[in-house]
């Protein structure tokens, strides 16, 4: 139609596209973002900045040229009441597939943090977002790496600095280098993002989508149809650079005594998950440590090579007992032990470079529990960013010592997971597979690069 043209209306619960006329009125313009977003009631306003100073105004005779919108702009809107303007369900469970030792879960309990509709965040800002008190605190410091005077180079009094002994940013990277951190902690990451002239001004953290943008209308939908503007970008595999949490601490040595004491008798598997709190880590720069409480083992059945999970009935229980003592679920823990020499009580190495540190099934399960566990991050444009849900595995060292290691899956790992892309292999644990895309499902071209080669590979 002559006239018409498409404006973006981002909000809490994702961005889609309506279609106006210049000639229409303001009262209009609400009505079809009311349909658009299938909202039950009228509790929202349209604001036409980021900032949410101007705001539009819902008038018959108001016309939406006073606006002055071209074709492609944006709008904003903003939830009066979140909690009743959306339907938010519950986190549904997922099973996944058997196939690897000591990871074969085919149902999951409850969470203890549930994702919103779609992922995305209830509230209209992301300065409304109501973060961790770890996060809190640690927003407090200023995180700079404190140096003492070097006698060498230093010509100056005690009360002097000078740029051998001045503080350092906890970013630094040859810092990072000389204490063998390969990894920045997630505050140290921010700080970077914030760190120029703007000063985090136009930072936007945004989540990384595997499916078909909605509300497309230049052509029929999938599969019969799809465009760059709602086509989700390729994925290319790389190492993030930064982690949520950089340590994992038990409070003390019987819990995880008592939580082995099952694989002592009886020599199969065992899932736990992890209670405590986060803190902040006095050795890693704005650094984060999950502090481990207690263990909760849940119903299960398990064998030498397998655990499958199964329905908690007392789920709510545990986790309503955890938040009246101060505590919530931060991890998982999970054995992959195998006897080698029962007189001497050493286990298989079988966990190391040469095969694998986490199968594909366990990072599909650490991804899962990463989605059900969200990070509240003020930068992130749904108010959620990555998640502080650690990883622990059981297993043999290089001594063939009973030994933990911790783990948590990237962003990148989670998104996938998340939309449904990735599934593991059935004979090579350490491998995953991309699904192909179908009438059903769209999936996204994944590569990863070779390092010192520039071409990239499909993981199809």
């Amino acid at each position: 139609m002559a006239g018409q043209i498409v404006i973006r209306v981002e909000s809490p619960d994702g961005t889609k596209r309506v279609q106006v006329s210049p000639t229409e009125t303001n009262y209009n313009l609400f009505e079809k973002v009311y349909n658009v977003f299938s909202l039950t009631n009228y509790g929202f306003t349209l604001f036409s900045d980021r900032h949410r100073k101007n705001e539009i105004k819902s008038s018959r005779s108001v016309y939406l040229s006073s606006l002055n919108l071209k074709h492609g702009d944006k709008i904003y809107l903003c939830p009066l009441d979140p909690d009743n303007i959306w339907a938010i369900p519950g986190p549904s469970n997922a099973d996944s597939a058997n196939g690897s030792r000591s990871s074969s879960v085919v149902s999951t309990p409850g969470s203890t943090t549930s994702l919103p509709s779609n992922g995305k965040k209830s509230s209209g800002s992301t300065s409304q977002v109501e973060e961790d008190e770890v996060d809190k605190l640690l927003w407090k410091l200023d995180g700079k790496i404190k140096r003492l005077k070097d006698k060498k180079y230093c010509r100056h009094g005690d009360n002097g600095c000078c740029v051998h002994c001045s503080p350092l940013e906890p970013y630094d990277e040859e810092y990072l280098k000389t204490q063998n951190m390969k990894h920045l902690s997630f505050h140290s990451y921010l700080r970077k993002m914030t760190a120029g002239i703007a000063k985090g001004k136009f930072l936007l953290l945004e989540n990384i989508s595997c499916k078909i943008k909605e509300g497309c209308t230049g052509h029929l939908p999938w599969p019969k149809g799809i465009c760059s503007k709602c086509q989700p970008s390729a994925i290319t595999l790389n190492r993030q650079t930064y982690r949520h949490v950089d340590n994992v601490m038990f409070e003390n040595s019987e819990l995880v005594e008592r939580f082995l004491n099952y694989w002592r008798i009886t020599g199969h598997q065992r899932i736990g998950f992890l209670y405590g709190r986060h803190e902040i880590h006095p050795d890693i720069p704005l650094g984060i440590r999950a502090v481990v409480a207690a263990i909760y083992e849940p119903p299960q059945e398990s064998s030498r090579d397998h655990v499958k999970l199964l329905p908690d009935e007392r789920q709510d229980i545990v986790n309503e007992l955890a938040r009246c003592l101060g505590l919530k679920c931060v991890g998982w823990i999970f054995t992959d032990l195998l006897t080698e020499d029962m007189q001497n009580g050493t286990v298989k190495y079988v966990r190391n470079i040469k095969s694998h540190f986490l199968s594909a099934q366990e990072c599909i399960m650490a991804g899962y529990f990463q989605n059900l566990h969200p990070n509240p991050c003020r930068y992130a444009s749904n108010g959620y960013f990555g998640s502080k849900f650690v990883t622990v595995c059981v297993t043999g060292d290089e001594k063939c010592q009973v030994h933990m290691e911790g783990y948590s899956v990237s962003n990148q790992c989670m998104a996938l997971v998340k939309d449904d892309c990735l599934v593991p292999t059935k004979d090579v644990p350490e491998l995953g597979f991309v699904r192909e895309s179908s009438d059903k499902q769209y999936v996204p071209d994944v590569y990863y690069k070779n390092e010192g080669q520039n071409s990239g590979i499909s993981l199809r």
